[in-house]
């Protein structure tokens, strides 16, 4: 390879169909199928998510060109079985966005982002009535999702045909019924019954989120990144102080922590 050409998408598509060409190929790619590279997919995803995160404008270059190899390799095994080409998923995606703006591609107008979201909602109407699907509210949200992102989307789909409550102090007040049965279930000991309402608790609050137009998701993935860093620097004065993490007694650890939180708010 030049090291000096500036490669496009076809230079990476032909990449990955010689890797993928019987014989002299690579043996690896060659042995791989939709589900063997899946979990790379998943994995590239939340590598561009944790870039954006960290705001490295580096990384997130590196991670995105790591996330547009997946759909080109998923492409290219499709295509050798014949189903469709890269250029098939790009003209129906382009088609798609097309289609779904036609406040920009044709003659709807849309003043706000609500707007746009209503336009939106129409448009995938009309398409899933021309391809003769069965209509459901809760229609268009992927079963792999993770969990607290799907129960945000069907909270949101549920919530377009009014199955909603009035106000997020509704859901808070749910929220004290179902710690009320988690108590009863713990007492029990239960453990089946612990599950479920666990999951009543994290449902509702997903949906409380929702109200607040907060991202779960997204906010228990920034509780992630901040736990890890105050437990870092948890461990990192313990260890300053001489002393090894696991011998110091609770009281010692939340000190600690509670340090790491006094410094976070200096620097804000």
């Amino acid at each position: 390879m030049n090291a000096k050409k500036r490669y496009t998408m076809d230079d990476l598509i032909g990449v990955m169909e010689a890797l993928r060409t019987p014989i002299t190929g690579c043996p690896w790619d060659l042995e791989q199928t939709f589900e063997t590279i899946l979990p790379y997919t998943l994995e590239e995803a939340y590598e561009v998510a944790d870039a954006i995160d960290r705001g490295s404008m580096e990384d997130l270059r590196e991670e995105l060109g790591d996330l547009l190899l997946q759909p080109v390799y998923h492409a290219q095994m499709a295509s050798e079985g014949g189903h469709f080409t890269l250029r098939d998923v790009i003209h129906d995606v382009t088609r798609k966005m097309i289609s779904r703006h036609p406040h920009v591609f044709g003659d709807k107008t849309a003043n706000s982002a609500q707007d746009v979201n209503a336009i939106w909602d129409v448009q995938k109407s009309k398409e899933k009535t021309k391809d003769n699907m069965e209509v459901s509210a809760l229609d268009g949200v992927t079963r792999a999702l993770p969990a607290l992102l799907k129960a945000q989307k069907l909270q949101a789909k549920a919530a377009k045909v009014s199955f909603e409550w009035n106000s997020p102090v509704d859901v808070l007040d749910k929220l004290e019924e179902e710690i009320a049965e988690m108590r009863e279930a713990i007492a029990n000991e239960d453990k089946e019954n612990q599950e479920e309402e666990l999951g009543d608790i994290i449902f509702l609050l997903t949906n409380y989120a929702r109200m607040l137009d907060i991202h779960a998701e997204e906010a228990v993935r920034k509780c992630n990144v901040k736990f890890e860093r105050r437990f870092r620097g948890l461990e990192k004065e313990i260890k300053e102080q001489g002393m090894v993490l696991k011998d110091t007694s609770l009281e010692q650890k939340i000190e600690a922590w509670n340090n790491q939180k006094a410094k976070e708010r200096k620097c804000a």
